[in-house]
């Protein structure tokens, strides 16, 4: 074994301040050291540095070393925070039900409260657009919540807002690597063992401000909801109750906290089959909606009938149907130059729909800590992987809760008409032209392998894609994204921020009565299938 890797790993060990992952990482050590060579690459792979902030914050296994989710990591990183946060102030902390969330708040919380911040934790795991609620309106300095959002039952994550309410955005995010990697041992870094409890009413804030979110009037409808063994499935329940929406059935088998997830390997809505029992329980019950969260709720899918049968949106549709809905039925006097945002990875159609409405548009890097800064005047905000913000306001963030009710609002008014949420997006496509979206993912194990694609794919990318011309745009160095596109077709590749994944998003478009796009979709998909193979 190389001695630096060995030295290295006795001295996370020695400054570790939880004796189980002490123990934990002592076993892998000696197990190396005995020339198991499983246990050598998953040492060097635990110490391979310390969790990188990504898309969504920090995310990573939760397992002992500085390359996992453990209370070292979270006292570390927590002192790194207070060294770039100004002096005091109010830091919220929240979390979900996964495994260790409650510890690792308690940490983060200690340390704060001992470096001289007003620190106030919410008493029970709640969704994450609940705390970004509470930042703005508390005014707080900095917000912390506690969540792998839709990864793995194994993983963790520390999701981190600025004051504005917003997840942060570089230079913060190398700023606060500095200031870790400066910090002390983790058991050295002084604790508190006292700070406050946020007050129950927060949550009743948030809920009266989300059950205000409805235009209409119509509440005859009949909604089918799974939180996928998350912490949302009560409070999207007492959101849509509290707006009026009282016919509800819930996923029971999915209903309550899990942090195993009922045995899901990837507990996503985005995922195939992981809303199977949702879209049974919307067929059985003959429920009009069918809403499914993402574990920590922030992301919002939605089924629809369509054909006798229930499917869910992709969210490119889904971000479409309520674009059009928030712009269509907006106080154009509280709101004289709306702004619309998406991501360049997403369907194209609401930069359509924003025109349709003489509203702005605008297109950001992935990630709502762009979205949300996208400029003044911002009422909606979408991606394709299920991110909406429909009042941002009040969350600067994705808000699957808030999306429910705004979908559930939708959805009511269209049944009410006479009508439906497939004829709503049929009039969008006569409107704005076929948008078909979709995605092309690679897994790995090893990450070593993106970084290999993306360079062949610049070094040498292609000419054609589905037949058609296309142009190469890379938009290095301001991110690690390749787009493809010709006439009526776009790729764009990009690792993913959360996941390790390489992603490419496809789109296609056509004038409404083409007839040919699906044929054009499936040509792009295998084209882009065989060039990452």
């Amino acid at each position: 074994m190389d001695p630096a890797l060995r030295d290295a790993a006795l001295r996370w060990i020695a400054d570790d301040v939880d004796a189980s992952d002490r123990d934990e990482l002592q076993a892998v050590l000696a197990a190396a050291l005995a020339g198991d060579a499983d246990a050598a690459a998953d040492l060097a792979d635990r110490m391979a540095g310390q969790l990188r902030f990504g898309t969504a914050g920090l995310r990573g296994p939760v397992r002992a070393g500085p390359n996992g989710m453990n209370r070292a990591v979270v006292v570390r990183t927590t002192s790194g925070v207070a060294r770039w946060l100004p002096d005091g102030g109010i830091v919220l902390i929240g979390r979900d039900a996964r495994h260790g969330s409650d510890t690792f708040a308690a940490d983060a919380a200690g340390v704060l409260a001992a470096a001289g911040f007003d620190v106030r934790v919410f008493a029970e795991p709640l969704p994450t657009p609940v705390l970004a609620y509470a930042v703005r309106e508390l005014g707080a300095a900095a917000g912390i919540q506690l969540t792998a959002s839709h990864n793995p039952a194994p993983d963790n994550g520390y999701k981190l807002y600025d004051h504005t309410g917003a997840q942060i955005v570089p230079p913060a995010d190398t700023d606060i690597e500095t200031a870790i990697a400066a910090a002390p041992a983790a058991v050295a870094v002084p604790r508190a063992d006292t700070w406050l409890r946020l007050p129950d009413d927060m949550l009743r804030r948030y809920l009266d401000r989300a059950a205000s979110l409805p235009r209409g009037t119509a509440r005859d409808l009949r909604i089918a909801l799974t939180p996928l063994h998350g912490v949302g499935g009560q409070v999207a329940l007492d959101a849509l109750r509290l707006a009026g929406f009282t016919d509800v059935v819930v996923v029971a088998e999915q209903f309550e906290p899990d942090p195993d997830f009922g045995g899901m390997a990837f507990p996503n809505p985005e995922e195939p089959g992981a809303c199977d029992a949702l879209l049974a329980l919307a067929d059985k019950a003959d429920a009009d909606l069918a809403v499914a969260l993402d574990p920590d709720a922030d992301r919002c899918a939605i089924g629809v009938r369509d054909g006798g049968r229930f499917r869910m949106l992709r969210g490119d549709e889904t971000g479409a149907l309520l674009g059009e809905y928030v712009l269509a039925t907006l106080d154009r006097a509280a709101h004289p130059e709306p702004l619309v945002s998406t991501t360049i990875v997403s369907s194209s159609m609401p930069a359509s729909i924003a025109a349709a409405h003489d509203a702005r548009y605008a297109e950001t890097l992935t990630g709502f800590k762009w979205l949300v800064r996208a400029g003044d005047g911002l009422v909606y905000a979408c991606e394709e992987a299920l991110g909406l913000c429909v009042d941002p306001e009040s969350v600067r963030d994705k808000d699957g809760i808030s999306a429910a009710v705004l979908a559930a609002d939708l959805a009511a008014s269209r049944k009410a008409a006479g009508s439906s949420v497939t004829d709503a997006l049929a009039e969008l496509d006569r409107a704005h032209g076929v948008h078909l979206t979709g995605q092309v993912s690679i897994r790995v194990t090893d990450l070593g392998v993106i970084g290999t694609l993306m360079a062949r794919l610049r070094a040498e990318p292609p000419a054609t894609l589905a037949g058609v011309p296309v142009v190469a745009e890379d938009l290095l160095p301001d991110a690690d994204v390749l787009r493809l596109a010709g006439d009526g077709v776009r790729v764009v590749v990009r690792p993913s921020g959360t996941e390790p994944k390489l992603k490419a998003y496809l789109q296609v478009v056509r004038p409404a009565g083409a007839g040919d796009a699906d044929d054009v979709f499936d040509r792009l998909r295998a084209d882009v299938t065989e060039l990452l193979g």
